[in-house]
């Protein structure tokens, strides 16, 4: 095994860069653990790239050049597996880059400046955006008389009242909710906590549809399939994303 004194001798100074970097995302920029894994990963493949290449691995060395022989690299790339690398991962690739290439500006290197390249097309998805009437619709749809109708009717009214994520809807618990003050918290993308306000209807509903539970489980949203298993305060009934999707899916397709 190599030792410790030749490991260091094959980290380059742009390898060194790259994790001052990535110690600056975490310390001044904190930035989720998820985010600084993604760029280390990404930064990597450019650095193992680079050191091939028989440039002299530091930042002056990045020209436009380079980069043009690295995105070729990033769109024929195959991983043992036989998997490449999609139009996005591409665009995450060179995202990265351009920001570490910002970074190094910022601290005063001499290095290509980002603006200078450009990123990766990917395909424009096509957003559908509902009318207000449509909404109402939409909305209207569930029948309260049922339990799983005035669930569902809850759940449209949470998601339109406050445009949280369907994963942030499910992870909540009963007792986050505030129905007084109608409020609640949520730890979101890149492990922020922030507070959630309700609509004046969203919360009757919401109040509507708990008057009707009578198990004392956590998840606020549960399923009523298979058996009523009281096993870890009922997480097995708690509902999924791609449960509450296909939901949504289901009442739009028919009805708007």
């Amino acid at each position: 095994m190599p030792d410790s004194n030749e490991e260091t001798a094959k980290r380059t100074e742009l390898d060194r860069l790259i994790e001052e970097y990535l110690e600056h995302l975490e310390i001044e920029r904190q930035s989720s653990p998820l985010t600084i894994r993604n760029y280390r990963h990404y930064l990597g493949r450019f650095s193992d790239w680079f050191k091939k290449q028989n440039f002299k691995a530091k930042p002056s060395s990045i020209d436009l050049k380079n980069i043009k022989k690295y995105r070729v690299y990033l769109a024929r790339f195959t991983a043992p597996n036989g998997q490449t690398l999609s139009r996005s991962t591409q665009a995450y690739h060179v995202t990265a880059l351009r920001a570490f290439l910002k970074w190094l500006i910022k601290n005063d290197y001499e290095v290509l400046s980002p603006e200078k390249i450009d990123l990766p097309k990917t395909r424009i998805r096509s957003v559908k955006f509902l009318s207000a009437d449509q909404i109402e619709r939409l909305l209207a749809q569930p029948l309260p008389s049922k339990k799983t109708g005035l669930r569902d009717k809850a759940i449209l009214e949470m998601l339109f009242s406050t445009g949280m994520r369907v994963s942030e809807l499910v992870s909540l618990n009963r007792d986050q909710i505030d129905l007084k003050r109608r409020e609640f918290g949520i730890t979101g993308k890149g492990e922020k906590t922030r507070v959630v306000f309700l609509s004046e209807r969203a919360a009757k509903w919401l109040k509507k549809y708990l008057e009707t539970r009578q198990d004392s489980w956590k998840p606020l949203f549960i399923h009523y399939r298979g058996k009523e298993d009281e096993v870890v305060e009922g997480e097995k009934k708690r509902l999924t994303a791609r449960s509450v999707q296909r939901i949504v899916d289901k009442l739009s397709l028919i009805h708007i």
